[in-house]
């Protein structure tokens, strides 16, 4: 009885410090800006809306819909500037926030939303860093509900190579987060036809407004012009492959 209550002990103090230890993990997280979070009062062509679990950035004639997955451990609203920028060049924006600021908790989060706005015809994903990498797991189990997949500083573990779908992968010069080895060796499951954009000067975070990440290089340019930058080769209106 005194080694059974002795190994009940020890698996109660285990199990406690590792739901301590997990709440610590999640707990430390990157927090959105005070950029950001204006940016989630839109502006006079963009309307912002909270919906269930997702912020809608509305422009006043979409052209297509994008979902977006934020980064690991990083607060949804960071990518606010992101969706407004993209929402004032006619692209309804879906800013989904992830349990735990871990998209790998919740990769199916886009699931049904497309739904709600049938006016909608083309829809394309995305989603920065660990977020990218699920919105792409994501379009490999729904590509023919989507037209192209975004990457920012991410890469695809899911063979994507005859989805048909368009991807545009984006990473700034000085990024210090993203593996490029990793980054290489999944190269190959891309479409052949994927676009690929280096910012120059941009880093791993001025996809967002979080401030700096800690491992990354120091920034070329600001926040604020590496999202514009972005924004604009998203929306770029290149003949195929990529046209969003």
């Amino acid at each position: 009885m005194k080694k059974r209550y002795i190994v009940g002990i020890s698996l109660v103090v285990i199990l406690l410090a590792m739901v301590i230890g997990w709440g610590v993990y999640v707990g430390d997280y990157y927090a959105a800006e005070a950029t950001a979070v204006t940016a989630m009062g839109g502006s006079e062509r963009v309307s912002v809306q909270k919906m269930d679990n997702m912020t809608v950035f509305t422009p006043e004639n979409p052209a297509a819909g994008f979902l977006f997955y934020p980064g690991g451990k990083v607060e949804a609203t960071a990518y606010a500037p992101l969706m407004l920028a993209l929402a004032e060049r006619d692209v309804l924006c879906v800013l989904i926030p992830m349990p735990c600021n871990l998209a790998v908790l919740q990769p199916d989060a886009a699931e049904g939303i497309p739904e709600h706005f049938p006016r909608i015809e083309s829809w394309y994903i995305g989603g920065h860093s660990l977020g990218g990498s699920m919105a792409a797991g994501y379009a490999a189990k729904h590509q023919g509900k989507l037209n192209g997949l975004v990457l920012l500083a991410a890469y695809s573990t899911a063979d994507l190579t005859d989805s048909g779908l368009d991807v545009l992968s984006i990473y700034g010069s000085e990024d210090g987060v993203l593996n490029m080895e990793k980054y290489e060796s999944n190269r190959g499951n891309l479409p052949e036809n994927t676009v690929e954009v280096m910012i120059p000067g941009g880093n791993h975070a001025g996809f967002g407004c979080y401030g700096p990440q800690n491992g990354d290089g120091e920034a070329g340019i600001s926040a604020t012009e590496q999202i514009q930058y972005t924004a604009e080769e998203i929306k770029a209106p290149r003949q195929a492959p990529w046209s969003l």
